[in-house]
């Protein structure tokens, strides 16, 4: 392995526009940074072409050219649980996220990602994770290591090659088990919440009971057959019985901060699957728990 890895850029095609500089287009194309703040990145190097040689403020807009960035986050709020390492070798890393960190950057969030933890721990600088998982749900999330082997993991996903299970704590639910729940799942409001429309189905859970707690709180499996955007907590939801402590459904509920005592009680819990390389089971468990 080696050395810690330096962040990975944010790359942009420049759009069509009328700006005649690089600074121009880039302050209309991210509004809320201040001008300023392109000003600096700039004098630093921050702003570099394709083959990573650093760009001038006043270098001439062109359309379709490609830029690289390095997002910065002035007081990133620090996100107080650890991820673990489940699994490494050649080709795949598989991690437990704990609650609360995003997997990618986003927002208000570049250092304190689990890929930015993961390349700082492991010195892999051509980690790549094939799939997502919420910011607020713990548990597995797989990477790629081997760029060459890459395509072929991140085939088992659209192609539903891969068992997902996951494990909640919610409210108790009318009905026979083990069910399915499907539905049609389009973009809400605010756009970043889900909702469940008319229409022909795009989305299935399946949904078991592990365990009747008491309380009238129940502990439930749940096989995502598809893999929309927050299907779990909305099919949840929408059945009557929203995952615990869910800030968005079926309800917004957005607090000023994170409250770190109350986690989302939804873990990916396994990943199964016959590995493309030689055909054997894989097959891998989270360490975490719920409650």
């Amino acid at each position: 392995m080696s050395a810690t890895p330096p962040p990975l850029p944010s790359r942009l095609q420049l759009p069509p526009g009328p700006w005649p500089t690089l600074l121009d287009g880039v302050c209309a194309r991210f509004p809320r940074i201040p001008r300023e703040v392109w000003q600096s990145r700039f004098a630093r190097g921050r702003v570099l072409d394709a083959q990573g040689r650093a760009l001038s403020a006043d270098a001439r807009y062109r359309v379709g050219m490609e830029i690289r960035y390095f997002r910065e986050v002035a007081d990133e709020t620090p996100i107080p649980f650890a991820e673990s390492v489940v699994h490494l070798d050649a080709h795949l890393l598989i991690a437990d996220k704990p609650h609360f960190l995003p997997v990618t950057p986003a927002g208000g969030f570049v250092e304190q990602t689990l890929l930015s933890r993961l390349r700082r721990r492991t010195g892999i600088d051509t980690l790549v994770p094939l799939h997502r998982i919420d910011r607020g749900t713990a548990g597995l999330v797989m990477f790629s290591v081997e760029p060459a082997t890459r395509a072929r993991y991140q085939a088992l996903f659209p192609q539903r090659r891969i068992d997902k299970v996951y494990e909640a704590l919610a409210p108790c639910l009318g009905g026979d088990f083990p069910r399915l729940h499907r539905s049609r799942i389009e973009r809400g409001e605010p756009f970043f919440r889900m909702t469940e429309a008319p229409g022909e189905p795009n989305s299935e859970t399946r949904i078991e009971v592990l365990d009747r707690g008491a309380g009238g709180i129940w502990h439930y499996r749940l096989r995502p057959v598809t893999g929309r955007k927050h299907q779990l907590r909305v099919h949840m939801a929408a059945l009557g019985a929203p995952i615990l402590n869910d800030p968005l459904y079926p309800q917004l509920r957005v607090p000023a901060e994170d409250d770190f005592g109350r986690p989302l009680q939804l873990l990916a819990r396994s990943l199964r699957f016959e590995d493309p390389l030689d055909g054997r089971e894989r097959r891998f468990e989270s360490r975490l728990g719920l409650g």
